[in-house]
């Protein structure tokens, strides 16, 4: 999770679930992080979200889909009546139609009261009920709001067909469940393995049992980013992972999320995080002087 936790919003970044309303706090730079986010726009007369490449101009009860390392931006938005559920990508990882959700619809962003009034109608209820249990005084709330983050995941995936002109995964269409299953295999493999001596494009295309040019081509279709790119990232957001380990050097953190040395691990997490990682270490937990380096 970032420095900042979400935006200025308040989160703890040991749950697999976090969700807040509201912060005066109306812009936010570009950034991506490991947690998916679903975000209910509030009242106000501008609502300006930036993901990946494209603006968007929202309004009141629109709902805005951030999947799991996407660039995204607060451009310039009255949040003072949003609602932000954040979700971990471990959570996204648990279930296989929970990753093909991720995987497929990676290019569905935004979802308009305009166009989808009835769906919006249901969405909305789904996050209303998962704001109960969140303030709910249940010992396991996290557990239920699981339980209705997959509702809503269920009502998503239902709708398919209504959505179809908003996803744009043309690539994605075409691909087959076999295919599919073998990229989320490799994807599953490279997080449980990132300390593995050869990782390379051609030794995953091997693993996906697809050649190297077809690999790349359906990779980026799938996941939204090239092969390169999304490894680095996922090095980086297991770095943040391991920041809290007071008894890990930079260095030993840097070995385990799989770079190689120093130099690349820093100028790697500042292209991603903008700040160096020792820097980002002691703004994460507010502790100067803490951390081994």
């Amino acid at each position: 999770m970032d420095s900042a936790g979400y935006e200025y919003f308040s989160f703890n970044n040991s749950r697999a679930i976090n969700i807040s309303e509201g912060t005066d706090e109306r812009t936010f730079p570009a950034h991506r992080h490991a947690y998916g986010e679903i975000i209910l726009v509030g009242k106000g007369n501008n609502n300006i979200y930036r993901i990946d490449d494209k603006l968007y101009s929202l309004t009141e009860g629109d709902i805005i889909l951030v999947w799991p390392m996407e660039m995204h931006e607060i451009v310039d938005a009255d949040r003072s009546n949003a609602v932000v559920i954040q979700y971990s990508n471990t959570l996204a990882d648990s279930l296989f139609d929970f990753k093909r959700i991720v995987t497929l619809y990676h290019d569905l962003h935004i979802l308009c009261v305009k166009t989808h009034a009835g769906l919006l109608k249901k969405l909305t209820s789904i996050i209303d009920k998962m704001l109960d249990e969140w303030h709910s005084d249940k010992g396991n709330r996290e557990m239920r709001c699981a339980m209705v983050l997959m509702e809503f995941m269920l009502a998503l995936d239902e709708h398919n067909e209504v959505l179809e002109a908003d996803i744009n995964n043309d690539g994605g269409k075409t691909i087959s469940d076999t295919t599919l299953t073998n990229i989320i295999s490799v994807t599953d493999y490279i997080k449980n393995n990132l300390t593995a001596d050869d990782l390379s494009l051609t030794a995953m295309a091997e693993r996906a049992g697809i050649n190297k040019d077809y690999f790349s081509r359906v990779f980026k279709e799938v996941i939204g980013i090239n092969y390169s790119k999304w490894l680095n990232a996922v090095r980086v957001e297991k770095a943040v992972s391991l920041f809290p380990e007071e008894s890990l050097s930079l260095t030993e953190i840097a070995m385990l999320s799989g770079f190689k040395s120093i130099p690349s691990f820093n100028r790697v997490f500042t292209e991603y995080k903008k700040v160096p990682p020792s820097r980002y270490r002691r703004q994460m937990f507010r502790s100067p002087g803490k951390y081994r380096t």
